[in-house]
Order: C-alpha cells, then structure tokens, then sequence
C-alpha cells in the first residue's frame, strides 16, 4: 500500500498511511474539551474515514497535556441552546443524536479503533475514547463518569459502551459518585484495556500489527463483533457463517494463505465490496 493522504483541521488531525489513520484532537490548550465546533470536526472526521477504501484501522488520541478533559464548560451555553433547538430526543444519526454520535460513530466504522489515552479522560472524553474497540492509557491517566458533579447523567452513548465492559454494581458507583479513577484501577474495571508507559506508540504498533492482517477479514471481524455485542447467540452464529463464506476463496483469503506458506509479507488488495457494506 502507498502512502494515504494528510489533512490537518483546526480541531482534529488526520494523518493516513499504509492503512492507519492516526486521528489526533487538536485543542491542546482546552485539553481537548469538547464544544460544539469539536463536536462537528469529529463527525466530519468519522464521515471522512467511513469513505476511506483502504483504510484498516485508526488510531485515536490527544494532542497537549490530555486526551480530552469531557464538555468545554465555556460552551455549556452554546450546547444547551443547541439542545433548545434540537431536542436530544431526536435522533440524527441512525439510532444517534449529534452528541452520542462522536461516540458512537468509532464502533460504526467497518474497520478496528484505538484510543491511546494521557492526562484525563474526563465526562464526555472517557465516553469518546469507550467508543473505541481498545484503550490503551498511560500509567498517570484520571478517567471519570464525571457527568453526576455537574448535575447530568451519561448520555453520550455511555450507557450502551459500558454495558459490557463493568460490572453492573460497580458502573453504578462509578457514575453515581462521578469520582475518578486510575489507569491501574480503570483497566481492572474494564474501563481500560491495558496500561502502557507509551500509549499512543503502543497503540500505532498494534494498528501496523492489524493492518498486516487481510482487509475483508478485518471488516468482517468488526461486524461480527458488533453482532456478537447484541448478545443473539443464533444471530451471532450465522453471521459466523455468513462472514466466513464470503472470505473463504476470495483473493485476499487466497493472499494471505500464501504469504504464510511462502514465508514472506502479503499483498492485499483493497477490501471488497461486501467487506466495506
């Protein structure tokens, strides 16, 4: 694969190649605080990649001192009036409205995403980065379902992102005390996938790992993931089958087999048709 196109935003980065995108917020002096111009660069970032046809995974983290410290309290004003106007009620997104949607919009992508979280993952910016497949955080990183101190309940998606990952006893500590919680302590919960001394490094290094990986075979995995998710055991099984059929025999099934026999890198070709539905 050659070199995938640059774009940088005021608000939120965009670097692909070789199948990565590494996606960075860019508002490092707000750590990364969400108002609602981040709001529209991140789903004009999510709407951009979901149209990348060679895309294989992405990576997500924060320029600065944090990953994202939740809502830009300066922009309360401006996001309550947006909700006057718009009911939250209504959704925009599919099953989304605007704010749920730049969290849920990473599980949407056809393909894997890692967050590589620093600094805090506050509020809104921990249910931003639960949208991502896997969580990488560094050892001093403070997350929290920070939503309660302000007088608010999750409801950017946070209530489906964590149905299964923490325990249903100790979700409702964590959002009913809004207290915050440690890198150690938030990958014993399930907040967090590992801790690492570099997550962002650890986090390209998985992403170049998976994009080795056939891209119809990536995608198909994603989805099927999301079907397993909904927690169907018969929905779950055919789309096993039906997963498994339409890569069986294709060209990049065939490419990878070969590359392994022959000991050498693979050559993919872009993901099919299906594989990007």
């Amino acid at each position: 694969m050659n070199a995938g196109p640059n774009e940088s935003s005021a608000l939120v980065e965009i670097a692909i190649a070789d199948g990565v995108a590494d996606v960075r917020l860019n508002r490092a002096d707000k750590m990364n605080a969400l108002s609602p111009a981040m709001f529209d660069a991140l789903i004009a970032a999510g709407e951009r990649l979901a149209n990348e046809a060679d895309l294989r995974v992405v990576v997500l983290s924060g320029n600065g001192k944090a990953f994202c410290a939740g809502l830009d309290l300066e922009s309360m004003g401006a996001l309550a009036q947006t909700a006057r106007e718009k009911p939250l009620a209504q959704r925009t997104h599919g099953i989304s409205n605007e704010f749920q949607f730049i969290c849920t919009l990473w599980r949407e992508l056809p393909v894997p995403v890692i967050a590589a979280l620093h600094g805090v993952a506050f509020g809104g910016g921990l249910q931003l980065a639960l949208g991502a497949d896997l969580r990488y955080v560094a050892p001093d990183t403070r997350l929290s379902v920070m939503e309660m101190k302000w007088g608010l309940v999750p409801d950017m998606g946070g209530m489906v992102l964590t149905r299964d990952l923490v325990r249903d006893d100790r979700l409702r500590e964590l959002i009913y005390t809004a207290r915050i919680v440690p890198a150690a302590e938030a990958v014993e919960l399930g907040l967090a996938t590992r801790m690492a001394d570099d997550p962002l490094a650890l986090a390209l290094a998985t992403a170049r790992e998976i994009a080795q990986r056939s891209p119809d075979a990536i995608r198909a995995a994603k989805r099927l993931l999301e079907v397993a998710a909904r927690g169907d055991a018969a929905a779950t099984l055919i789309a096993e089958s039906v997963e498994q059929e339409a890569l069986i025999g294709g060209a990049n099934e065939r490419e990878a087999v070969a590359a392994n026999l022959e000991k050498r890198a693979p050559r993919f070709v872009p993901a099919s048709p299906r594989a990007k539905s």
